[in-house]
């Protein structure tokens, strides 16, 4: 039992990231039918941002508590991610919106090697070791633990998720959104900036991966310059799980997705006789998305349009 407990919460824990991440996939492709697959790159420069500002926190105030350095690193993460999803869409997507599919596709994978490149050159080829900034003390849960750093990490991604609920369901931008993804055309003759609604889209798809990559960083302890691509993945995957353009959807696959995931890295050993290992865990998520394009094609809450944003 202390191994299941220690396992729902490694879940929760990996599972919201994957929900933040996967968010950012959904939202862009509800209102431009297009699968960014450069935004795991951007979850790697929100980690490589939040870590320099932290570094460079620890030089100039030493003293400063380890709390508010890394909302500190969050929030100068943020607009950075940001104006770089924006650059983005504007120079590599915008142009493309009436392309064959293949096209921007392509171009998502070409803006992904640039990011990784860019880091590359920046911040060097090594990992590097991100500060513990909280305390190392556990939490003990039923027998099982959880570090301060993951409590904030959950506390975090439930206040974005719901923030996001709120701004999409209601708020003015939010309403524009969902006209858009239900009908571009329709929502034009209404009055709706389709640029703006994309724009502001792309911008709060980084903004949550900026959260992510930061906390990411936190939760491991370490990041290098090609860590966003097997998390983008797996959200990718999370995405699909939950239905590709629902917001909610996005949210359930990225926490249930966690789960299996963790469950299954606990138990792997014990199911096939010692034959694999938990380090086998990354099996889970494609397993999952073979099961879940194989049996329900649009995920478990399904592709509705309306509630895309």
């Amino acid at each position: 039992m202390d191994t299941f407990i220690q396992q729902i919460i490694n879940g929760l824990v990996i599972g919201s990231m994957y929900a933040l991440i996967a968010l950012g996939y959904t939202m862009v492709y509800g209102v431009l039918n297009l699968i960014n697959f450069a935004h795991g790159d951007v979850l790697m420069i929100g980690a490589m941002v939040g870590l320099s500002i932290l570094k460079f926190l620890q030089v100039v105030s030493p003293e400063m508590h380890g709390g508010l350095m890394l909302a500190l690193a969050i929030l100068g993460a943020i607009p950075v991610c940001m104006i770089v999803n924006v650059i983005i869409e504007r120079v590599a997507y915008r142009r493309l919106r009436n392309a064959p599919r293949l096209a921007p596709l392509i171009t998502a994978i070409g803006v992904s090697y640039l990011l990784v490149t860019f880091a590359m050159w920046y911040w060097g080829r090594a990992p590097l070791s991100f500060p513990q900034l909280l305390s190392s003390e556990p939490i003990s849960i039923g027998g099982a633990v959880i570090s301060q750093t993951q409590v904030l990490l959950l506390a975090l991604a439930l206040l974005s998720m719901g923030g996001l609920v709120l701004l999409v369901e209601k708020t003015k931008m939010g309403r524009a959104m969902r006209a858009t993804a239900e009908n571009p055309r329709v929502a034009g003759l209404m009055g709706v900036d389709s640029n703006k609604v994309i724009v502001a889209t792309f911008a709060i798809g980084a903004a949550l991966a900026a959260v992510a990559g930061v906390m990411w960083g936190a939760n491991y302890s370490s990041i290098q310059f090609a860590m966003g691509f097997l998390p983008g993945l797996k959200a990718f995957c999370a995405a699909v799980l939950g239905g590709i353009g629902n917001i909610y959807g996005a949210m359930i696959g990225g926490i249930l997705l966690g789960l299996i995931e963790a469950l299954g890295a606990g138990y792997i050993g014990d199911l096939t006789g010692g034959f694999l290992g938990s380090h086998y865990q990354d099996i889970f998520a494609f397993v999952v998305l073979i099961i879940v394009l194989t049996v329900r094609p649009s995920g478990i809450m399904g592709e509705r349009v309306a509630d895309r944003a």
